[in-house]
């Protein structure tokens, strides 16, 4: 066997090792203490929990389902829906409505939301954004910046805003040494709540939100149970659970109107540009649900 033969197969050789031992990366068996112990797996001769059917430590109770984390914090998980991956808003439309002409301006209105550089932007004018898909209870990752440009000042500045189930509104806003009113700073729970603290970036700078959303239950048009909110804001608490007074509304006090258990989610067009990316979605289930 000539010198490039014996090369050719000791190459050949390391490559079927290195497949070999990237096949078993993934999972691979852990090693065992000297003093490695073993643990009952579960009981079925506890007490039953309280409002529960199981029992303390139960065997039989169902095991969460396993979900991967995003590879870095703020990644979507792999039970998320991304609604918008960088690239279209495939997942998005703007719903018809009525022509109407823009008091003050006689501007035509722009067709749809501007997509570059891995975010959508606000062409104002262009109508609210919602999802093709509906969604109930849910996590909510979206982060969202002002552009480097103001336009304005107090509501004028980097307005829009995350219309959950298309009518309740986590306010967006350029609040970074903008005095406006409290509830509607970034943050707020618009016209009814506003945010604990101001953790908003400075303009142009990208923020995130993540929301925990329960929403309300009806029947017929009567609500039987409020929604709640919880909202952090580049990772800082906002609101803990707090319930929802009724549907956004401006300098009126929003109340509830019966709809559907899944409604669309929105971002609001406020007539001035605002950027978002990294947008996605996880339905919430009830303890003990595959």
């Amino acid at each position: 066997m000539n010198r490039y033969a014996r090369i050719a197969m000791a190459a050949g050789a390391l490559t079927a090792v290195a497949l070999v031992f990237t096949a078993g990366a993934a999972d691979p068996e852990p090693q065992k203490a000297p003093n490695f112990r073993t643990s009952a797996l579960g009981y079925n001769d506890t007490p039953v929990l309280p409002g529960q059917k199981w029992k303390v430590h139960d065997i039989d109770r169902p095991r969460p389902a396993v979900v991967t984390p995003g590879a870095k914090l703020g990644d979507a998980p792999s039970d998320a829906i991304v609604l918008f991956d960088g690239k279209d808003l495939s997942k998005w439309e703007i719903p018809a409505r009525p022509e109407r002409k823009r008091k003050g301006s006689d501007r035509p209105r722009p067709t749809a939301w501007k997509v570059e550089n891995g975010y959508f932007e606000i062409a104002p004018g262009a109508g609210t954004l919602q999802t093709r898909d509906k969604f109930g209870d849910m996590q909510l990752h979206i982060e969202w910046a002002s552009t480097p440009m103001i336009y304005g000042d107090s509501q004028w500045r980097g307005n829009s805003g995350v219309l959950i189930m298309g009518r309740y509104e986590i306010q967006v806003l350029d609040s970074d040494n903008n005095p406006t009113y409290a509830d509607g700073q970034a943050g707020a729970i618009y016209g009814q709540w506003p945010p604990l603290v101001n953790p908003v970036r400075k303009r142009g700078e990208w923020n995130a939100y993540d929301i925990v959303w329960e929403a309300p239950k009806f029947e017929g048009a009567k609500v039987v149970r409020p929604a709640f909110a919880t909202v952090f804001l580049n990772g800082v608490l906002l609101h803990n659970r707090k319930e929802v007074i009724g549907e956004m509304a401006h300098r009126v006090v929003g109340v509830y109107k019966g709809h559907a258990d899944e409604e669309p989610l929105a971002l609001q067009d406020h007539d001035v540009p605002v950027r978002y990316r990294n947008v996605w979605v996880r339905r919430l289930k009830g303890y003990d649900q595959p």
